[in-house]
């Protein structure tokens, strides 16, 4: 591959291997590449961003730290599969994204989701509900203690998918599509903690009004539950920010306001 199909910006600002680490986030999860493609060689990579291998070498051993890349030695560094943890620790750690470009992250989630309800609630058709209602009851079955905490988080994830669905705009569904393996991390992360009956507490509202065709009512029932999510994940962010502050990290942890 040519360094030049990266096209990427040469560095010119400090931490150097965290902000070649960024770029590279941005470009292997844009499209530029498939999963399993082979990722450019060290040098070709120093030469694009303008940089020493160095550095290079430093953001791909950070990279593959957090699952996003897989390096076989002798054989060059690997996209990994989307079904793999992409971006677990990036949410938890802050790191190559930066604490701005996670907070972003999570308010377009919120935009995304309250947008979706409300079309779902305007779209939804009686298959729309039933699978709905079945992914519900799951749920609730997964939110009792000494229920898997996995099944939870996949019954949950799914429920937010197939309202997607419901809502009829592909270019949502995709979005939200892309981001699964964020939004799994996510509902996982918090999930770890407990909140499980909280969390299919903030659910039902939802279903009601998509149930009802009331609009504004999804689009309200959605905005609180992102809210008061956000807010758990936030909390429990900066647990463990501060469980693990002193420690001789090579990947800075967020620290969340």
């Amino acid at each position: 591959m040519n360094a030049r199909l990266l096209n990427v910006e040469r560095i010119r600002r400090e931490p150097m291997a965290a902000e070649i680490a960024r770029r590279l986030v941005d470009y292997l999860l844009s499209g530029g590449m498939e999963p399993g493609d082979r990722m450019p060689s060290e040098r070709q990579l120093a030469e694009a961003f303008g940089v020493g291998r160095s550095a290079v070498r430093e953001a791909i051993a950070a990279l593959s730290l957090i699952g996003l890349i897989e390096v076989r030695h002798g054989n060059g560094t690997y996209l990994k599969r989307p079904d793999s943890p992409l971006l677990p620790r990036v949410l938890e750690w802050g790191l190559l994204l930066g604490e701005q470009r996670t907070v972003d992250l999570i308010e377009a989630r919120q935009k995304i989701e309250v947008d979706i309800a409300g079309l779902a609630a305007g779209r939804r058709t009686d298959e729309d509900l039933v699978a709905l209602a079945q992914v519900l009851a799951r749920m609730e079955a997964e939110s009792v203690d000494g229920a898997r905490a996995e099944a939870f988080v996949d019954a949950d994830v799914e429920f937010h998918l197939r309202l997607a669905e419901a809502a009829g705009n592909s270019a949502l569904r995709d979005v939200l599509s892309s981001i699964q393996a964020l939004l799994r991390v996510w509902i996982g992360r918090v999930i770890a903690e407990g909140y499980r009956d909280v969390s299919y507490n903030e659910h039902v509202p939802i279903l009601d009004a998509v149930r009802a065709s009331d609009v504004a009512g999804a689009e309200a029932a959605m905005d609180a539950h992102m809210r008061s999510a956000t807010r758990r994940l936030q909390s429990t962010l900066q647990r463990a920010s501060q469980s693990d502050s002193g420690k001789d990290a090579r990947v800075t942890v967020m620290q969340e306001p």
